[in-house]
Protein backbone atom coordinates (compact mmCIF):
# COMPACT_ATOMS: atom_id res chain seq x y z
CA UNK A 1 0.00 0.00 0.00
CA UNK A 2 0.74 3.35 -0.67
CA UNK A 3 2.61 5.08 2.75
CA UNK A 4 -0.52 7.27 3.91
CA UNK A 5 -0.62 9.73 6.83
CA UNK A 6 -3.40 8.16 9.30
CA UNK A 7 -5.15 12.29 9.20
CA UNK A 8 -5.86 11.27 5.24
CA UNK A 9 -6.81 7.93 6.02
CA UNK A 10 -9.46 9.10 8.26
CA UNK A 11 -10.26 11.61 5.57
CA UNK A 12 -11.29 9.23 3.08
CA UNK A 13 -13.11 6.46 5.14
CA UNK A 14 -14.93 9.32 6.82
CA UNK A 15 -14.02 8.16 10.31
CA UNK A 16 -13.08 10.02 13.49
CA UNK A 17 -9.49 9.69 15.21
CA UNK A 18 -9.33 8.22 18.98
CA UNK A 19 -6.11 8.19 20.80
CA UNK A 20 -3.61 9.08 18.12
CA UNK A 21 -0.68 11.46 19.20
CA UNK A 22 0.29 12.15 15.87
CA UNK A 23 -1.76 12.17 12.83
CA UNK A 24 0.73 12.34 10.08
CA UNK A 25 2.07 9.38 11.30
CA UNK A 26 1.89 7.06 7.92
CA UNK A 27 0.91 3.56 7.27
CA UNK A 28 3.86 1.95 5.82
CA UNK A 29 3.01 -1.99 5.97
CA UNK A 30 0.02 -4.15 4.65
CA UNK A 31 -3.52 -3.54 5.65
CA UNK A 32 -4.50 -6.77 7.48
CA UNK A 33 -7.75 -8.03 9.38
CA UNK A 34 -5.70 -10.64 11.43
CA UNK A 35 -3.76 -9.56 14.18
CA UNK A 36 -1.34 -13.00 13.71
CA UNK A 37 -0.47 -11.11 10.04
CA UNK A 38 0.53 -7.71 11.64
CA UNK A 39 3.81 -6.40 10.44
CA UNK A 40 5.30 -3.25 11.68
CA UNK A 41 3.49 -0.47 10.00
CA UNK A 42 -0.10 -2.04 9.74
CA UNK A 43 -3.25 -1.02 9.41
CA UNK A 44 -5.19 -3.80 11.64
CA UNK A 45 -8.68 -3.94 10.45
CA UNK A 46 -10.67 -5.01 13.20
CA UNK A 47 -14.66 -7.14 12.36
CA UNK A 48 -16.91 -8.71 14.90
CA UNK A 49 -17.49 -11.92 13.56
CA UNK A 50 -19.88 -14.54 14.82
CA UNK A 51 -17.42 -16.34 17.05
CA UNK A 52 -14.55 -13.70 17.14
CA UNK A 53 -14.28 -9.84 17.50
CA UNK A 54 -11.09 -8.55 16.19
CA UNK A 55 -11.77 -5.56 18.32
CA UNK A 56 -10.60 -7.86 21.25
CA UNK A 57 -7.23 -8.18 19.51
CA UNK A 58 -6.51 -4.15 19.18
CA UNK A 59 -3.62 -3.72 21.50
CA UNK A 60 -2.18 -6.83 20.64
CA UNK A 61 -2.23 -5.75 16.88
CA UNK A 62 -0.46 -2.68 17.79
CA UNK A 63 1.83 -4.01 20.29
CA UNK A 64 2.96 -6.05 17.37
CA UNK A 65 3.85 -3.23 14.98
CA UNK A 66 0.12 -1.77 14.03
CA UNK A 67 -0.12 2.16 13.61
CA UNK A 68 -3.54 1.75 14.14
CA UNK A 69 -6.70 0.16 14.26
CA UNK A 70 -9.84 0.60 11.93
CA UNK A 71 -12.80 0.42 14.39
CA UNK A 72 -16.43 0.97 14.97
CA UNK A 73 -15.50 1.78 18.49
CA UNK A 74 -12.70 3.65 20.72
CA UNK A 75 -10.54 0.76 21.95
CA UNK A 76 -8.05 2.27 23.50
CA UNK A 77 -5.06 2.53 21.32
CA UNK A 78 -4.76 4.63 18.13
CA UNK A 79 -7.65 3.89 15.89
CA UNK A 80 -10.21 5.10 13.09
CA UNK A 81 -13.72 4.79 13.99
CA UNK A 82 -16.07 4.41 11.29
CA UNK A 83 -19.83 3.26 11.19
CA UNK A 84 -18.66 0.16 8.59
CA UNK A 85 -15.61 -1.48 8.77
CA UNK A 86 -16.19 -3.16 5.11
CA UNK A 87 -17.27 0.04 3.77
CA UNK A 88 -14.10 1.99 5.26
CA UNK A 89 -11.61 -0.68 3.09
CA UNK A 90 -13.58 -0.37 0.16
CA UNK A 91 -13.22 3.63 0.18
CA UNK A 92 -9.22 3.23 1.04
CA UNK A 93 -8.69 0.84 -1.79
CA UNK A 94 -10.39 3.13 -4.50
CA UNK A 95 -8.50 5.91 -3.45
CA UNK A 96 -5.59 4.35 -3.69
CA UNK A 97 -5.70 2.39 -6.33
CA UNK A 98 -7.04 5.69 -8.35
CA UNK A 99 -4.09 7.18 -7.56
CA UNK A 100 -1.57 4.51 -8.30
CA UNK A 101 -2.97 4.52 -12.13
CA UNK A 102 -2.45 0.53 -12.09
CA UNK A 103 -3.99 -1.62 -14.84
CA UNK A 104 -6.67 -3.64 -13.02
CA UNK A 105 -7.84 -6.76 -14.50
CA UNK A 106 -11.21 -8.74 -13.06
CA UNK A 107 -12.52 -11.50 -13.34
CA UNK A 108 -15.52 -13.46 -12.53
CA UNK A 109 -17.31 -17.38 -13.43
CA UNK A 110 -19.13 -20.20 -12.13
CA UNK A 111 -16.15 -22.17 -12.24
CA UNK A 112 -12.23 -21.64 -12.67
CA UNK A 113 -11.88 -18.35 -11.42
CA UNK A 114 -8.94 -19.06 -8.84
CA UNK A 115 -7.12 -20.99 -11.11
CA UNK A 116 -7.49 -18.73 -14.05
CA UNK A 117 -6.09 -15.70 -11.82
CA UNK A 118 -3.56 -18.07 -10.92
CA UNK A 119 -2.63 -18.09 -14.88
CA UNK A 120 -2.79 -14.18 -15.53
CA UNK A 121 -0.42 -13.56 -12.56
CA UNK A 122 2.03 -15.58 -13.93
CA UNK A 123 1.66 -14.26 -17.02
CA UNK A 124 1.44 -10.73 -16.29
CA UNK A 125 4.69 -11.28 -13.36
CA UNK A 126 6.76 -11.52 -16.69
CA UNK A 127 5.58 -7.82 -17.18
CA UNK A 128 6.06 -5.88 -14.25
CA UNK A 129 5.28 -6.02 -10.65
CA UNK A 130 1.74 -7.74 -10.31
CA UNK A 131 -0.79 -8.09 -7.08
CA UNK A 132 -3.14 -10.42 -6.99
CA UNK A 133 -5.02 -12.39 -4.32
CA UNK A 134 -3.73 -15.07 -2.90
CA UNK A 135 -6.19 -17.91 -2.79
CA UNK A 136 -9.68 -17.07 -3.55
CA UNK A 137 -9.91 -13.87 -1.64
CA UNK A 138 -13.15 -12.44 -3.53
CA UNK A 139 -15.79 -10.52 -1.39
CA UNK A 140 -16.26 -7.14 -0.40
CA UNK A 141 -13.60 -7.88 1.99
CA UNK A 142 -11.00 -9.85 0.61
CA UNK A 143 -11.08 -7.93 -2.77
CA UNK A 144 -10.09 -4.47 -1.07
CA UNK A 145 -7.42 -6.37 0.95
CA UNK A 146 -6.17 -7.21 -2.24
CA UNK A 147 -6.12 -4.29 -3.76
CA UNK A 148 -4.80 -2.61 -1.03
CA UNK A 149 -1.01 -4.72 -1.16
CA UNK A 150 -0.21 -2.49 -4.18
CA UNK A 151 2.46 -0.25 -4.03
CA UNK A 152 4.17 2.47 -6.20
CA UNK A 153 5.86 0.25 -8.36
CA UNK A 154 2.63 -1.88 -9.32
CA UNK A 155 1.83 -2.21 -12.78
CA UNK A 156 -0.93 -4.73 -12.97
CA UNK A 157 -3.86 -5.71 -10.54
CA UNK A 158 -5.59 -8.79 -10.98
CA UNK A 159 -8.70 -9.36 -8.86
CA UNK A 160 -11.45 -12.02 -8.84
CA UNK A 161 -14.90 -11.47 -8.28
CA UNK A 162 -17.04 -13.90 -7.16
CA UNK A 163 -20.65 -13.42 -6.55
CA UNK A 164 -23.59 -15.04 -4.63
CA UNK A 165 -26.85 -12.13 -5.60
CA UNK A 166 -27.74 -10.32 -7.82
CA UNK A 167 -25.68 -6.74 -7.87
CA UNK A 168 -22.56 -8.31 -5.64
CA UNK A 169 -20.08 -7.68 -8.67
CA UNK A 170 -21.34 -4.22 -9.72
CA UNK A 171 -20.68 -3.41 -5.68
CA UNK A 172 -16.65 -4.71 -5.97
CA UNK A 173 -16.26 -3.34 -9.54
CA UNK A 174 -17.61 0.03 -7.94
CA UNK A 175 -14.62 -0.19 -5.39
CA UNK A 176 -11.54 -0.91 -8.07
CA UNK A 177 -12.83 -0.54 -11.44
CA UNK A 178 -10.99 -2.44 -13.67
CA UNK A 179 -10.32 -2.21 -17.19
CA UNK A 180 -10.08 -5.68 -18.39
CA UNK A 181 -13.11 -7.48 -17.04
CA UNK A 182 -13.26 -11.39 -17.79
CA UNK A 183 -15.93 -13.69 -18.01
CA UNK A 184 -15.04 -17.00 -18.01
CA UNK A 185 -18.55 -19.25 -18.10
CA UNK A 186 -21.93 -19.34 -16.69
CA UNK A 187 -22.45 -22.37 -14.89
CA UNK A 188 -24.59 -23.98 -11.80
CA UNK A 189 -22.16 -22.85 -8.81
CA UNK A 190 -24.72 -20.94 -6.73
CA UNK A 191 -27.85 -21.91 -8.00
CA UNK A 192 -29.82 -22.79 -5.71
CA UNK A 193 -29.37 -19.14 -4.37
CA UNK A 194 -30.17 -17.47 -8.16
CA UNK A 195 -32.94 -19.21 -9.48
CA UNK A 196 -31.28 -20.49 -12.59
CA UNK A 197 -28.19 -19.71 -15.51
CA UNK A 198 -29.81 -17.03 -16.64
CA UNK A 199 -30.06 -15.53 -13.29
CA UNK A 200 -26.46 -15.98 -12.98
CA UNK A 201 -25.57 -14.69 -16.44
CA UNK A 202 -27.00 -11.59 -15.32
CA UNK A 203 -25.03 -11.56 -12.42
CA UNK A 204 -21.63 -12.53 -13.73
CA UNK A 205 -21.95 -10.06 -16.75
CA UNK A 206 -22.31 -6.85 -14.50
CA UNK A 207 -18.24 -6.86 -14.67
CA UNK A 208 -18.70 -5.93 -18.19
CA UNK A 209 -20.97 -3.47 -17.86
CA UNK A 210 -18.78 -1.48 -15.58
CA UNK A 211 -15.69 -1.25 -18.06
CA UNK A 212 -14.81 1.99 -19.64
CA UNK A 213 -15.38 1.98 -23.57
CA UNK A 214 -13.29 1.01 -26.27
CA UNK A 215 -12.01 4.61 -26.58
CA UNK A 216 -10.64 4.63 -23.19
CA UNK A 217 -9.29 1.29 -23.18
CA UNK A 218 -12.25 -0.34 -21.97
CA UNK A 219 -11.27 -4.31 -22.78
CA UNK A 220 -14.06 -6.90 -22.42
CA UNK A 221 -12.54 -10.36 -22.37
CA UNK A 222 -15.29 -12.90 -23.48
CA UNK A 223 -15.77 -16.92 -23.65
CA UNK A 224 -16.89 -17.13 -26.90
CA UNK A 225 -17.60 -21.30 -26.36
CA UNK A 226 -20.47 -20.26 -23.62
CA UNK A 227 -23.19 -18.48 -25.43
CA UNK A 228 -24.62 -16.51 -22.14
CA UNK A 229 -21.10 -15.51 -21.90
CA UNK A 230 -21.09 -14.45 -25.40
CA UNK A 231 -24.11 -12.65 -25.79
CA UNK A 232 -22.37 -10.24 -22.95
CA UNK A 233 -21.05 -8.36 -25.67
CA UNK A 234 -24.26 -6.46 -26.02
CA UNK A 235 -24.05 -5.14 -22.49
CA UNK A 236 -20.52 -3.31 -22.56
CA UNK A 237 -19.00 -0.50 -24.53
CA UNK A 238 -15.71 -2.10 -24.11
CA UNK A 239 -13.94 -3.57 -26.77
CA UNK A 240 -15.12 -7.00 -27.19
CA UNK A 241 -12.52 -9.91 -27.38
CA UNK A 242 -13.35 -13.61 -27.37
CA UNK A 243 -11.02 -16.70 -26.45
CA UNK A 244 -12.03 -20.33 -27.02
CA UNK A 245 -12.15 -23.50 -28.95
CA UNK A 246 -14.66 -21.33 -31.99
CA UNK A 247 -12.96 -20.65 -35.42
CA UNK A 248 -14.41 -16.97 -34.75
CA UNK A 249 -12.48 -16.53 -31.45
CA UNK A 250 -9.78 -14.42 -31.28
CA UNK A 251 -7.72 -16.16 -29.34
CA UNK A 252 -8.43 -19.95 -29.68
CA UNK A 253 -6.58 -23.07 -29.21
CA UNK A 254 -6.37 -25.66 -31.77
CA UNK A 255 -5.39 -30.07 -31.75
CA UNK A 256 -6.14 -30.18 -28.25
CA UNK A 257 -4.96 -32.96 -26.89
CA UNK A 258 -3.83 -34.71 -22.97
CA UNK A 259 -0.52 -35.75 -22.63
CA UNK A 260 -0.41 -39.40 -21.07
CA UNK A 261 -0.10 -37.40 -17.74
CA UNK A 262 -3.57 -35.85 -18.30
CA UNK A 263 -1.82 -32.49 -18.95
CA UNK A 264 -3.50 -30.60 -21.81
CA UNK A 265 -1.35 -29.42 -25.15
CA UNK A 266 -2.58 -27.30 -27.83
CA UNK A 267 -2.06 -24.64 -30.51
CA UNK A 268 -2.06 -21.24 -29.10
CA UNK A 269 -3.79 -18.87 -31.80
CA UNK A 270 -3.56 -15.37 -31.40
CA UNK A 271 -4.29 -12.00 -33.42
CA UNK A 272 -0.62 -11.89 -34.29
CA UNK A 273 0.58 -15.31 -34.43
CA UNK A 274 0.58 -18.83 -33.23
CA UNK A 275 2.47 -20.92 -30.45
CA UNK A 276 2.62 -24.33 -29.13
CA UNK A 277 1.77 -24.80 -25.41
CA UNK A 278 2.05 -28.17 -23.00
CA UNK A 279 0.86 -27.09 -19.61
CA UNK A 280 2.12 -28.36 -16.17
CA UNK A 281 -1.17 -28.60 -14.52
CA UNK A 282 -3.67 -31.61 -14.91
CA UNK A 283 -7.12 -31.39 -16.90
CA UNK A 284 -8.86 -30.17 -20.62
CA UNK A 285 -10.94 -27.73 -18.38
CA UNK A 286 -7.58 -25.88 -17.92
CA UNK A 287 -7.03 -25.31 -22.18
CA UNK A 288 -9.86 -22.80 -21.64
CA UNK A 289 -8.45 -20.95 -18.48
CA UNK A 290 -5.49 -20.49 -20.33
CA UNK A 291 -7.28 -19.14 -23.61
CA UNK A 292 -8.58 -16.72 -21.22
CA UNK A 293 -5.46 -15.74 -19.35
CA UNK A 294 -3.45 -15.44 -22.70
CA UNK A 295 -6.43 -13.41 -24.28
CA UNK A 296 -5.77 -10.82 -20.95
CA UNK A 297 -1.95 -10.88 -21.25
CA UNK A 298 -1.89 -10.38 -25.03
CA UNK A 299 -4.18 -7.23 -25.26
CA UNK A 300 -1.77 -6.04 -22.29
CA UNK A 301 0.85 -6.45 -24.39
CA UNK A 302 2.88 -9.73 -24.18
CA UNK A 303 3.98 -11.93 -26.98
CA UNK A 304 1.93 -14.87 -28.56
CA UNK A 305 5.90 -16.58 -27.71
CA UNK A 306 6.56 -15.04 -24.63
CA UNK A 307 2.54 -16.26 -23.45
CA UNK A 308 2.91 -19.92 -24.90
CA UNK A 309 6.23 -20.33 -22.77
CA UNK A 310 4.65 -18.51 -19.57
CA UNK A 311 1.55 -21.22 -20.07
CA UNK A 312 3.85 -24.20 -20.31
CA UNK A 313 5.96 -23.15 -17.36
CA UNK A 314 2.88 -22.12 -15.20
CA UNK A 315 1.75 -23.99 -12.10
CA UNK A 316 -0.60 -24.16 -9.26
CA UNK A 317 -0.85 -21.13 -6.88
CA UNK A 318 -3.57 -21.92 -4.85
CA UNK A 319 -4.11 -25.31 -2.45
CA UNK A 320 -6.20 -28.28 -2.92
CA UNK A 321 -6.40 -27.19 -6.49
CA UNK A 322 -5.78 -30.77 -8.60
CA UNK A 323 -2.83 -31.11 -6.44
CA UNK A 324 -1.13 -34.17 -7.89
CA UNK A 325 1.08 -36.08 -5.72
CA UNK A 326 3.22 -39.66 -6.12
CA UNK A 327 3.72 -41.74 -2.85
CA UNK A 328 6.86 -43.32 -2.85
CA UNK A 329 4.24 -46.57 -3.42
CA UNK A 330 3.62 -45.42 -6.33
CA UNK A 331 -0.16 -44.40 -5.24
CA UNK A 332 -1.11 -41.15 -6.95
CA UNK A 333 -3.32 -38.67 -5.10
CA UNK A 334 -4.97 -35.62 -7.05
CA UNK A 335 -6.21 -33.34 -3.92
CA UNK A 336 -9.24 -30.63 -5.63
CA UNK A 337 -10.65 -31.11 -2.63
CA UNK A 338 -10.94 -27.27 -2.09
CA UNK A 339 -14.73 -26.75 -3.74
CA UNK A 340 -16.84 -28.43 -6.16
CA UNK A 341 -19.76 -27.49 -8.45
CA UNK A 342 -21.01 -29.91 -11.30
CA UNK A 343 -18.81 -28.37 -13.58
CA UNK A 344 -15.49 -28.57 -12.35
CA UNK A 345 -16.82 -32.02 -11.04
CA UNK A 346 -17.26 -33.41 -14.00
CA UNK A 347 -13.96 -31.79 -15.27
CA UNK A 348 -11.98 -33.38 -12.48
CA UNK A 349 -13.46 -36.58 -13.09
CA UNK A 350 -12.12 -36.65 -17.07
CA UNK A 351 -9.23 -35.64 -15.50
CA UNK A 352 -8.68 -38.78 -13.70
CA UNK A 353 -10.04 -40.80 -16.45
CA UNK A 354 -7.19 -39.43 -18.53
CA UNK A 355 -4.44 -39.55 -15.70
CA UNK A 356 -5.46 -43.12 -14.98
CA UNK A 357 -5.30 -45.24 -18.67
CA UNK A 358 -3.79 -48.38 -17.73
CA UNK A 359 -3.79 -48.18 -13.87
CA UNK A 360 -6.91 -48.32 -11.64
CA UNK A 361 -9.00 -45.28 -10.61
CA UNK A 362 -10.16 -43.96 -7.51
CA UNK A 363 -12.88 -40.97 -7.42
CA UNK A 364 -13.74 -40.37 -3.80
CA UNK A 365 -16.78 -37.44 -3.84
CA UNK A 366 -18.53 -35.84 -1.37
CA UNK A 367 -21.63 -33.13 -1.87
CA UNK A 368 -21.95 -30.29 -3.76
CA UNK A 369 -23.25 -27.04 -2.17
CA UNK A 370 -25.95 -24.71 -3.00
CA UNK A 371 -27.38 -26.47 -5.81
CA UNK A 372 -31.27 -25.91 -4.36
CA UNK A 373 -33.34 -28.02 -6.39
CA UNK A 374 -31.07 -29.06 -8.79
CA UNK A 375 -29.18 -30.93 -6.17
CA UNK A 376 -30.58 -34.56 -7.04
CA UNK A 377 -30.50 -34.47 -10.39
CA UNK A 378 -26.67 -33.12 -10.43
CA UNK A 379 -25.62 -35.66 -8.43
CA UNK A 380 -26.58 -38.65 -9.93
CA UNK A 381 -25.43 -36.76 -13.28
CA UNK A 382 -21.71 -36.89 -11.49
CA UNK A 383 -22.24 -40.34 -10.42
CA UNK A 384 -23.28 -41.67 -13.65
CA UNK A 385 -20.73 -39.44 -15.07
CA UNK A 386 -18.11 -41.51 -13.02
CA UNK A 387 -19.15 -45.21 -14.41
CA UNK A 388 -19.59 -43.98 -18.62
CA UNK A 389 -15.62 -42.79 -17.45
CA UNK A 390 -14.75 -46.42 -16.54
CA UNK A 391 -13.61 -45.09 -12.90
CA UNK A 392 -12.30 -48.26 -11.27
CA UNK A 393 -14.01 -47.38 -7.84
CA UNK A 394 -16.60 -44.25 -6.85
CA UNK A 395 -16.10 -43.43 -3.16
CA UNK A 396 -19.50 -41.45 -1.96
CA UNK A 397 -18.51 -39.93 1.03
CA UNK A 398 -21.48 -38.22 3.55
CA UNK A 399 -25.12 -38.27 3.98
CA UNK A 400 -28.41 -38.04 1.30
CA UNK A 401 -26.43 -36.42 -1.16
CA UNK A 402 -23.34 -38.92 -1.69
CA UNK A 403 -26.02 -41.33 -1.77
CA UNK A 404 -27.12 -39.41 -4.69
CA UNK A 405 -23.79 -39.72 -6.14
CA UNK A 406 -23.75 -43.97 -5.40
CA UNK A 407 -27.09 -44.04 -6.92
CA UNK A 408 -26.52 -42.10 -10.31
CA UNK A 409 -23.46 -44.85 -10.53
CA UNK A 410 -25.90 -48.00 -9.49
CA UNK A 411 -28.45 -46.59 -11.85
CA UNK A 412 -25.92 -46.32 -14.76
CA UNK A 413 -24.84 -49.93 -14.33
CA UNK A 414 -22.21 -49.93 -11.44
CA UNK A 415 -22.65 -53.41 -9.45
CA UNK A 416 -21.02 -55.03 -6.89
CA UNK A 417 -18.05 -53.51 -5.56
CA UNK A 418 -17.63 -50.42 -8.17
CA UNK A 419 -19.37 -47.79 -5.80
CA UNK A 420 -19.33 -47.44 -2.21
CA UNK A 421 -21.28 -44.98 0.15
CA UNK A 422 -19.35 -44.41 3.46
CA UNK A 423 -20.48 -42.22 6.38
CA UNK A 424 -17.33 -39.60 6.87
CA UNK A 425 -14.17 -38.98 5.58
CA UNK A 426 -12.54 -41.07 8.33
CA UNK A 427 -14.25 -44.55 6.57
CA UNK A 428 -12.59 -43.06 2.98
CA UNK A 429 -9.81 -43.04 4.81
CA UNK A 430 -9.88 -46.90 6.09
CA UNK A 431 -11.42 -48.27 2.88
CA UNK A 432 -8.47 -46.80 0.52
CA UNK A 433 -5.76 -47.88 3.40
CA UNK A 434 -6.71 -51.29 3.08
CA UNK A 435 -7.33 -51.59 -0.45
CA UNK A 436 -5.09 -48.99 -2.37
CA UNK A 437 -2.44 -50.87 -4.24
CA UNK A 438 0.46 -49.62 -6.22
CA UNK A 439 0.25 -47.50 -9.20
CA UNK A 440 -3.83 -46.53 -7.95
CA UNK A 441 -4.70 -43.21 -9.15
CA UNK A 442 -6.81 -41.30 -6.16
CA UNK A 443 -9.11 -37.91 -7.09
CA UNK A 444 -10.78 -36.59 -3.89
CA UNK A 445 -13.16 -33.79 -4.13
CA UNK A 446 -16.30 -31.95 -2.99
CA UNK A 447 -17.61 -28.57 -1.77
CA UNK A 448 -15.19 -26.98 0.82
CA UNK A 449 -17.91 -27.91 3.70
CA UNK A 450 -17.22 -31.58 3.60
CA UNK A 451 -13.78 -30.84 4.38
CA UNK A 452 -12.62 -33.93 2.47
CA UNK A 453 -8.88 -32.46 2.11
CA UNK A 454 -8.27 -34.22 5.37
CA UNK A 455 -8.45 -37.38 3.10
CA UNK A 456 -6.01 -36.47 0.67
CA UNK A 457 -3.54 -35.36 3.72
CA UNK A 458 -4.06 -38.65 5.35
CA UNK A 459 -3.20 -40.08 2.90
CA UNK A 460 -0.18 -38.43 2.24
CA UNK A 461 1.39 -38.30 5.76
CA UNK A 462 2.58 -40.67 8.25
CA UNK A 463 -0.71 -40.35 10.41
CA UNK A 464 -1.59 -43.20 12.79
CA UNK A 465 -3.79 -45.85 11.76
CA UNK A 466 -7.60 -45.33 11.51
CA UNK A 467 -6.76 -41.76 12.41
CA UNK A 468 -7.48 -38.12 9.91
CA UNK A 469 -5.05 -36.05 9.95
CA UNK A 470 -6.78 -32.85 11.70
CA UNK A 471 -9.83 -34.77 12.78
Amino acid sequence: MIALPLAEIAEIVGGQSYDIPDPAVRISGPVVIDSRAVQPGSLFAAFAGEHVDGHDYARSAVAAGAVAVLATRPVGVPAIVVPDVTAALGALARTVVERLGTTTVALTGSAGKTSTKDLIAQLLERKGPTVYPAGNLNNEIGLPLTALRAGEDTEHLVLEMGARYIGDIRYLTGLVPPKVGLVLNVGTAHIGEFGGREQIAEAKGEIVECLPPAAAGGIAVLNADDPLVRAMSSRTKARVVLFGEAQDADVRAENVRLTANGQPAFRLHTPSGCSDVTMRLYGEHHVSNALAAAAVAHELGMSVDEIARALSEAGSLSRWRMEVTERPDGVTIVNDAYNANPESMRAALRALAAMGQGRRTWAVLGHMAELGDEALAEHDAVGRLAVRLNVSKLVAVGGREASWLQLGAYNEGSWGEESVHVSDAQAAVDLLRSELRPGDVVLVKASRSVGLERVAQALLENTTEGEVAGR
